[in-house]
């Protein structure tokens, strides 16, 4: 086609343009189109309505009617039929009810200033603190520790009914009620938080201290999981709640070191779940077809997991990097039994205690896999020992480990050290130990070899630098060993929990020598309040310990002063007492002197306060009277 100016026309729509052809082409069509509801249609399902034909139809709606129209009017209803009879469930649709959505700004909550929550850090002697549980549990006091005698810091009756428990970080302290968890704080203790959950037995925080876990065995139902608790720290609100059977292996929810993962072991199934939605990783869980245990590194989000064999295919540990997922080792072992993991504190080393039975033996050997996370491919070492393994510890901030093995009275102790050269040395064995568990220092180094319980309390002090014994002592029937956060002291004692006398705590040094010996009636539990990381950098610490003697001489010096302004301290009290003593003389003399024309009044004038007062008006009698009378034979004389 041509057209007479040589253009093509122009087939667009003017930009004012609206297009309303739909309602004129498709009218009757858009008069059924399903419109916005400006309210809630409330539809009820019936089910198990029973079969009726054409004939019986009108007498069922009329019963259905009768029933549901006590719940509200019915606007409409659909009864599917199927072959000639009813089939399926009926829907009733109620009255529609106009909904009116006012949105209420939240009320302004008035600021809780607890004061600072890390007072106690601020202490100019860097005094420790503890908790003590006695009388059964009745009372609760939190001390500071000092060389002399445990000084007050607050004590209050019935503070918990169960037991308490400190905060990673020292920030909060746990006590235990029939309806929930209470959170303490600041330089007076004030209530910090509570979590209403009844019946609470367990709790578990978050390495960072954002949230707590609480287990109750009372309030679990099908449709509202409340065993498992999970709370938000600083707001107290529910973050989920969960399922649990059995909180044997408690804490059932395992974190990650820094609080943003925690992750759940059910049948052939590794759960992890992220923080702050609390939802699956990834928005679903690992199969692990027949996963025995896992733990997470204490310094990484890396996840230790063990799988037992499986006919041919062989156990495995499996090293996976979260989360990502990413397997970054897998170990196959043969002919095993059990597995169980050990992180070392900073997360350096895992060791893999494995229990096996050689083909062709009866007994039972137990290797020990060193896998050295800081190296490249993560090699591992193998340690095998024949005999049985009563205790496994890590050196928490270096490469040694100790181990004790061997069978009651012949009880050997064997210290080891990963070496950077890819060899695990053997540097010192005691045997004929009187010891079932191993106590670190929080520092490394030192050590207390403990027998607990059923081995009366006999103490072993050790110093890995060079292996050296320094002190052998015993705290008879003690039942629990707790380090103070520096290392400096240490504390056995014997709680009423488990032995119903003899109940106190002994403060030791790390060196093994006894400075204090605190009875305290009932005595149940006594836990250190933990330090937070430190601030400084590993560089500075290690300044610091290079440094070690100019700043010993320091403290030496307010050693001294400390031990002689104890010395002041005493002299001025036996001043002060003999002070308070003077002004009472003082005060009753003149009570004295101010009473004696009172005195003369009832003695008829008679000074009686001197002994030789009025010698003149005294009249001397002489009284004789019969003592006693013997008879002696001339005979005898």
């Amino acid at each position: 086609m041509e057209y007479d100016d040589g253009e093509e026309p122009s087939f667009s729509d003017p930009e004012d343009f609206v297009d309303d052809s739909d309602q004129e082409l498709l009218g009757d069509v858009l008069r059924d189109k399903p419109q916005e509801a400006d309210g809630i249609d409330s539809v009820v399902v019936v089910d198990n309505v029973p079969q009726v034909g054409p004939e019986r139809l009108e007498k069922l709606k009329n019963v259905i009617q009768k029933i549901f129209s006590k719940f509200g009017k019915i606007t409409n209803d659909f009864y599917p039929i199927a072959d000639g009879k009813t089939k399926g469930p009926v829907l009733l649709a109620k009255e529609k009810k106009n909904v009116v959505i006012v949105w209420e700004a939240p009320e302004k909550q008035p600021f809780k200033d607890f004061g600072n929550l890390r007072h106690w850090l601020e202490d100019p002697d860097c005094r420790d603190q503890y908790s003590v549980i006695y009388d059964s549990g009745e009372r609760t006091g939190i001390f500071a520790n000092d060389v002399k005698e445990p000084i007050e810091v607050e004590e209050r009756a019935r503070w918990t009914e169960t037991y308490v428990r400190w905060s990673p970080k020292g920030t909060y302290l746990a006590t235990f009620h029939q309806r929930g968890i209470a959170l303490w704080g600041g330089e007076k203790f004030k209530q910090i938080q509570r979590f209403s959950h009844q019946g609470v037995q367990l709790i578990d925080f978050s390495p960072c201290e954002r949230y707590v876990v609480t287990f109750s065995p009372l309030m679990d139902t099908k449709d509202d999981p409340q065993a498992i608790i999970i709370w938000d720290v600083l707001t107290g609100q529910k973050k989920r709640g969960f399922h649990c059977e059995s909180s044997a292996h408690w804490p059932i929810f395992k974190w990650s070191p820094d609080g943003k993962f925690f992750a759940r072991m059910t049948q052939d199934t590794l759960s992890i779940y992220e923080t702050p939605s609390m939802g699956l990783l990834d928005k679903k869980s690992l199969r692990i077809n027949g996963i025995k245990d896992f733990s997470w590194s204490p310094g990484d989000n890396i996840i230790a997991f063990w799988v037992p064999e499986d006919k041919d295919i062989p156990a495995r540990v499996t090293l996976m990097q979260l989360p990502s997922r990413n397997e970054i080792r897998v170990r196959n072992l043969f002919n095993v039994v059990d597995c169980k993991l050990h992180w070392q504190k900073n997360g350096d080393y895992l060791c893999v205690k494995v229990d096996r039975t050689p083909k062709g033996t009866q007994g039972v050997v137990t290797n020990f896999e060193i896998f050295r996370m800081r190296e490249k491919q993560v090699p591992v070492d193998v340690v095998e020992m024949k005999e049985s393994i009563i205790a496994f510890a890590w050196e928490p901030n270096g490469s040694k480990f100790a181990v004790l093995h061997g069978e009651s009275p012949r009880i050997n102790v064997s210290f080891y050290h990963v070496k950077n050269n890819g060899k695990i040395d053997l540097i010192k064995m005691f045997d004929k130990q009187q010891a079932n568990s191993i106590f670190w220092s929080p520092q490394g180094q030192f050590l207390v070899l403990a027998g607990l319980r059923s081995m009366n309390g006999a103490l072993a002090f050790v110093d890995t630098s060079d292996c050296t014994m320094m002190n052998i002592a015993e705290h008879y029937m003690a039942s629990d060993v707790e380090w103070d956060p520096t290392g400096r002291y240490v504390v056995t004692s014997v709680s009423w929990w488990s032995h119903k006398v003899d109940n106190a705590f002994w403060l030791w040094t790390f060196q093994g020598r006894l400075l204090q010996k605190t009875n305290k009636e009932r005595f149940c539990q006594l836990l250190w309040r933990p330090r937070p990381p430190s601030l400084l950098t590993q560089e500075q610490i290690k300044l610091i310990k290079k440094d070690l003697k100019k700043y010993s001489k320091i403290f030496e010096q307010k050693d001294r002063l400390s031990q002689s302004k104890a010395s002041k301290e005493l002299v001025d009290k036996r001043r002060s007492m003999m002070e308070d003593y003077r002004k009472y003389r003082e005060r009753t003399f003149d009570m004295y002197n101010e009473q004696k024309p009172l005195r003369l009044e009832l003695r008829g004038g008679v000074d009686t306060d001197e002994l030789d007062s009025n010698v003149d008006d005294w009249e001397e009698e002489t009284i004789e009277f019969f003592i006693n009378e013997e008879i002696i034979p001339i005979g005898d004389l």
